[in-house]
């Protein structure tokens, strides 16, 4: 009978964890709060000075993502050239424009935008003007909680530019987004766009969605069992819907929707709700989105 009891426990220690990630919906929306950030020089041999939070660490996912960091670069400032041999980054900026540098080769680009670096490609960026860089960065690595980094010793200031960059990126401009409507059954004609799709990445590290939806609009509600998302609202303000609670979310406000979260948005103000979304696997290749009526 006592061996009956400790395997019934330690069956019931998976199903217990992500029922207690599931904190009420307030306290899951995170914010980007500039007072709240560290400040830090020489970030991976990096020039000048770099801002930032962890918004939501790993453990606050079940997938393998390894974090979330806001942060700002500031000017004449950025993230030394440097290598991940068994995680993938994304660097954000999404204000201003930066340099940035994959496998030694650095373009100058405009935000909102993003640079993937896959795994064992160098990369960097720097703030070039003369104004602070609103940035994200996002991770995602073979095995949960597995960080590595190994630093080249180079700030990437003045470096050489290409007019067109030679490595995978995306920009983040509504004139590239396409009509849908009633997404997923819900209200409207939103706009989207899938800006990089699973064969960008080696990982787990599924998608990055530019989404927008316009005054009065809305998405229908779906899960998924396979795949966990990170909304980040760029522009506006609206409601978070997920399982039975609702929440105001707006502009800066961060949100991860786990597994089998039941979750819709809406624009409940008057200007545009627009969001990007980061998709997470389980497993490699299996998307699972599931309408819920």
């Amino acid at each position: 009978m006592k061996r009956f009891w400790i395997t019934l426990l330690l069956l019931a220690v998976p199903l217990a964890v992500p029922l207690a990630a599931r904190d009420p919906l307030a306290k899951r929306i995170v914010h980007a709060q500039p007072e709240t950030y560290r400040v830090l020089t020489g970030v991976h041999a990096g020039a000048g000075e770099v801002r930032f939070t962890t918004l939501l660490p790993g453990s606050a996912f079940s997938s393998n993502m390894l974090f979330v960091h806001r942060g700002e670069i500031q000017p004449k400032s950025g993230i030394g050239h440097h290598v991940h041999s068994h995680m993938e980054e994304m660097f954000f900026i999404l204000d201003n424009e930066a340099q940035f540098t994959i496998n030694g080769r650095t373009s100058q680009i405009e935000g909102p935008a993003s640079v993937p670096c896959r795994m064992s490609n160098s990369h960097a960026i720097y703030n070039h003007t003369d104004r602070p860089t609103q940035w994200m960065n996002i991770a995602v690595s073979t095995r949960k909680g597995k960080y590595d980094a190994f630093d080249l010793g180079d700030d990437r200031a003045g470096a050489p530019l290409d007019r067109i960059p030679v490595f995978i990126s995306a920009r983040y401009d509504k004139s590239l987004l396409k009509p849908v409507e009633n997404l997923a059954g819900g209200r409207g004609t939103v706009l989207y766009r899938r800006a990089l799709a699973p064969e960008v990445f080696y990982t787990t590290w599924s998608y990055v969605d530019h989404l927008v939806l316009p005054s009065g609009t809305s998405t229908g509600k779906k899960k998924h069992q396979g795949v966990e998302e990170f909304y980040y609202v760029l522009n506006g303000s609206g409601a978070a819907h997920v399982n039975d609670e609702t929440v105001p979310f707006g502009k800066d406000d961060g949100l991860a929707v786990l597994l089998n979260d039941v979750h819709s948005f809406e624009n409940t103000g008057e200007s545009d709700l627009e969001f990007l979304i980061v998709g997470v696997a389980i497993e490699k290749w299996k998307l699972d989105p599931v309408a819920e009526k």
